[in-house]
């Protein structure tokens, strides 16, 4: 999405430097051809069988990439009622939504069956007792899909490996037919799928070709019992290049598991994020402080972990490209991080690169889980968004200000 040439560096037909100079740094920055490529990267593999791709919320909830997908026909997968609220607010469509999440409040499953949701991925027993009397209370019946592990290994992060028989989502897959017969027995639910999520940033498909497998079985086991499903949805997670990852296309990623469905006429569901958006989006940012010690050279940017939690969270490697700025400093090794008050504040080790002060940097495959995972720590406001397509950008998130953070906090008494 970004590209160097003569000393510049453009997102589709903007200059970075022009982003920066219009709407201040640090600022993230969209291409509206990558998110509507990927998409349509997965439209095309899908080409040959009923299917619907829900894209997921939590990777980034801007409204424009929610419109943005809201137009080219997608379903969405949302973890909360906020999410929920974003997709009406974009224009999406609320049959097309599919509610995750081990905890849903009965306050979220009121509103998500008002607004008339595809289905509920239910994650537990308990939860299929809270739904069926909220859902008696309200007169209706509520859609349902189990989401159940298949204690398959994604070969992934710990902290983004979800289908494991000790993860805290999803229901163990050797209890799922008893709790099918119990959700077939309860009188406000209807049965109409059947889900499964194994982790996220998965790139060997073998995996998710596994899990598809194991539920496609368990599929045969419960229509042998009359218990018949409308769809499959067997998530997202596919990975993407951050570094030098050995990134499959999203044809050859889908292949194996498509292969495990062969002749099958249940709608497919998948729920990519991260593929959609994570190498559609930057993170511009600008060097304050360039300091030189003795063992490690940092060079302080005005981007922090409140703008980009990932590599503190999980030690994540992100790409960081000089962008702009002068010509005539030397290469050296330095630190990039920012000015939060926390030595866990990185967001790069140990990078080559020709650094003087008031340098734009950028830092890539930011557009999962960047803007989406920001807060206000250290009462930082969150940053800019710009959404940029041909020869145009335009501002899609104004960046806060200190007033908007105090806004909603009451004076002592």
């Amino acid at each position: 999405m970004i590209e160097i040439a003569n000393g510049s560096a453009h997102v589709e037909g903007v200059p970075l430097a022009e982003i920066a100079a219009r709407h201040g740094t640090p600022c993230y920055v969209y291409s509206r051809a990558a998110l509507e490529n990927a998409f349509n990267a997965y439209r095309e593999a899908l080409a040959d069988r009923p299917a619907r791709i829900c894209y997921a919320v939590k990777a980034n909830s801007n409204l424009s990439i929610l419109k943005l997908f809201a137009s080219l026909s997608a379903g969405f997968d949302i973890v909360s009622g906020g999410e929920l609220a974003r997709v009406i607010a974009a224009g999406g469509d609320p049959g097309k939504v599919v509610f995750s999440g081990v905890g849903k409040t009965r306050a979220e499953m009121q509103e998500a069956l008002a607004a008339g949701i595809y289905c509920f991925n239910v994650e537990s027993a308990s939860e299929l007792e809270h739904l069926n009397a909220v859902a008696g209370a309200a007169g209706e019946r509520a859609p349902i899909a189990l989401r159940v592990n298949p204690d398959v290994d994604p070969k992934t992060h710990p902290y983004i490996s979800t289908g494991l028989k000790s993860a805290k989502f999803g229901v163990a897959f050797d209890t799922a037919i008893d709790l099918y017969r119990r959700a077939r027995a309860l009188p406000h639910l209807e049965i109409r799928g059947i889900a499964c999520h194994i982790g996220s940033q998965l790139i060997d498909p073998q995996p998710a070709a596994d899990a598809a497998g194991k539920v496609v079985e368990l599929v045969d086991l419960l229509t042998a019992e009359g218990i018949v499903f409308s769809h499959i949805d067997l998530g997202g997670g596919m990975g993407i290049r951050y570094r030098d990852e050995p990134v499959l296309s999203v044809a050859d990623y889908l292949s194996p598991m498509l292969g495990r469905l062969a002749d099958r006429k249940e709608l497919l569901l998948l729920e990519p994020g991260r593929s959609l958006v994570g190498n559609a989006g930057l993170l511009l940012t600008r060097v304050e402080i360039l300091k030189h010690g003795a063992e490690k050279n940092f060079a302080v940017v005005d981007a922090a972990m409140n703008d980009l939690a990932r590599p503190a969270l999980y030690d994540a490697y992100h790409e960081i490209v000089k962008v702009g700025g002068s010509e005539t400093a030397h290469r050296q090794r330095y630190e990039i991080v920012g000015p939060v008050c926390e030595s866990g504040d990185f967001l790069g080790h140990d990078r080559e690169l020709a650094l003087a002060e008031g340098d734009l940097l950028a830092i890539l495959s930011a557009g999962a889980y960047g803007m989406a995972m920001s807060s206000n720590y250290n009462t930082r406001p969150r940053a800019a968004e710009v959404m940029v397509a041909g020869t145009e950008m335009r501002l899609i998130r104004r960046r806060e200000t200190i007033a908007e953070l105090l806004a909603n906090e009451l004076p002592l008494l």
